[in-house]
């Protein structure tokens, strides 16, 4: 049985999806989901873009037992000396070094020829050695690379010590049957001194599809992310492949996993929580509609057997479909903890399971059926606003004339009750407005998402806002959830403004590509 490595990277290159950005605890947050999970390698971010970056990747070194924490680094000693000090204190460590191999590559970008690539890149190897035993070079755009050069410059790099070998396919554009050739003809010409890895990108809708190739020609490793995010059209979906593998043992039964699928579905929920970015309803393994069935034809046949339009249990990857628990609002915190273990949320404290509780209860008062997607989206909203620095009180809206609204909003500070009102165009401009009013501060509300997390007239609404604060160069994310969704608008939008002050750089990052 071949053991393939799953080398997740949604903290890297998922982050560089537009709107994307996290902070340092929601960073965290996922990185222990995903060792949870069972990914045997993160990727938790690129030490050298900015000293947030950095931070991250300490923390999460500090938190993980048992998954390797990896930084990227250009083929710069700068980069590779702050990755080593990012990841010094995990417990398992890699730097992922690379440069760009393809010749449009090399003479637009880079500016360098063929040789002075090969140098850097066996130079960077080097220096990385001195840090770390653990060292990953890739060819940049080797999906548009030359063969002979791809050769000459794998046997330099693990001469110098790389461990593995990946063949980004950067830019989308290769076919299932060229990654197949690539890898066949890179694997024999290795001939096992270093691992191969792949890392797909999904401009052409490709990616699982010519990671699956990859893995049948000898690939061992393949970088993904969760919900297949990434650069423009994503990466090649983590979800995807796993179950690929799993669903078509009949196939691949040569090839195996450290994945527990039954992690899946809350993974890539908790992603999009944090991010903001739902996943498409048809997506695969993971869409809202891929267990639903409303033709009537598919629905006789499910009723008849289930496996007669399912090729896969919504149980194998912790989907729950049908819980014999309802819980309601004479049900204590015994039933709720049972519930929310059940639901793969087993690693809260007792404090955080108590403040999920006490939402839950006020929560029962308003509604009759509380659905499994209300908890959930309790005990994410608890997590992504830990931070409050500044903590909603009250909001009062009064309609006025022409579609003007007045917003009269109290805000906990330090202790302190700061009140004050402004009229804006409609509820939620004004409720913004006389945030930024009561903390001084100036937001710019770039992006604004509402929807219904169960359903019914009284469904929770979750509200995602992105914000641009003060002459702040990059976007923060804000997460609100209420019934009211002029309330779960303030949250949002207190939310962003929390996150941005507890950010400890505020330079923008900078996004590369593998």
């Amino acid at each position: 049985m071949n053991n393939i490595i799953i080398f997740d990277t949604t903290l890297r290159d998922g982050e560089q999806s537009p709107g994307a950005s996290m902070n340092v605890k929601q960073k965290v947050q996922i990185a222990l989901q995903l060792e949870k999970l069972g990914v045997d390698i993160i990727e938790a971010g690129f030490a050298a873009a900015s000293d947030g970056d950095f931070d991250a990747i300490s923390q999460i070194s500090k938190e993980l037992k048992n998954t390797k924490v990896c930084s990227l680094a250009r083929a710069i000693e700068g980069d590779i000396k702050k990755a080593s000090l990012s990841i010094r204190d995990a417990k398992q460590q890699r730097i992922h070094t690379f440069i760009a191999t393809s010749p449009i590559h090399m003479e637009h970008k880079l500016k360098m020829s063929s040789d002075e690539v090969v140098k850097s890149a066996v130079r960077a190897v080097l220096y990385a050695k001195t840090f770390v035993d653990d060292v990953e070079f890739s060819l940049e755009d080797a999906g548009r690379s030359d063969m002979s050069f791809m050769k000459d410059i794998t046997d330099a790099v693990i001469s110098a010590g790389a461990k593995t070998i990946n063949l980004p396919d950067t830019v989308g554009y290769r076919l299932p049957f060229e990654i197949y050739n690539m890898v066949q003809t890179m694997a024999k010409h290795i001939n096992n001194h270093a691992i191969i890895s792949l890392h797909n990108h999904n401009d052409l809708g490709l990616a699982v599809a010519n990671s699956l190739s990859g893995i049948q020609a000898g690939a061992r490793q393949v970088e993904c992310t969760i919900n297949g995010l990434g650069e423009r059209a994503g990466n090649a979906a983590l979800e995807e492949i796993v179950m690929a593998l799993k669903v078509r043992k009949d196939h691949y039964d040569k090839f195996d996993t450290n994945i527990n699928t039954k992690h899946i579905s809350t993974t890539s929920k908790l992603v999009a929580d944090i991010t903001g970015i739902q996943p498409q309803p048809n997506k695969a393994i993971v869409g809202k509609n891929a267990f639903s069935h409303e033709s009537g034809i598919h629905q006789d046949g499910v009723l008849k057997n289930i496996k007669t339009y399912e090729i896969m249990k919504p149980s194998d990857i912790g989907k729950q479909t049908n819980n014999t628990i309802v819980l309601g609002k004479l049900s204590g915190k015994a039933a709720f903890k049972d519930k929310i273990v059940s639901m793969g949320f087993d690693n809260l404290s007792e404090a955080e399971i108590k403040k999920s509780f006490d939402r839950f209860k006020l929560l029962c008062d308003k509604r009759k059926i509380v659905h499994d997607d209300d908890i959930r989206f309790i005990i994410s909203d608890e997590k992504l606003n830990e931070d409050k620095l500044y903590e909603l009180k009250s909001v009062q809206i009064n309609n006025c004339t022409n579609g003007l609204a007045t917003a009269t909003i109290s805000i906990i500070h330090e202790d302190k009750i700061y009140s004050d009102a402004s009229i804006g165009d409609g509820a939620i401009d004004a409720v913004f407005k006389t945030i930024d009013r009561v903390t001084k501060q100036q937001g710019k509300l770039i992006d604004y998402q509402v929807r219904a997390v169960s359903e019914g007239k009284d469904a929770l609404a979750k509200v995602v806002c992105k914000v641009k604060f003060n002459e702040a160069k990059f976007n923060i994310i804000g997460h609100g959830l209420n019934i009211d969704t002029v309330l779960a608008s303030a949250r949002a939008y207190l939310g962003a403004l929390n996150s941005y002050l507890s950010m400890s750089n505020s330079s923008p990052r900078n996004k590369h590509q593998v």
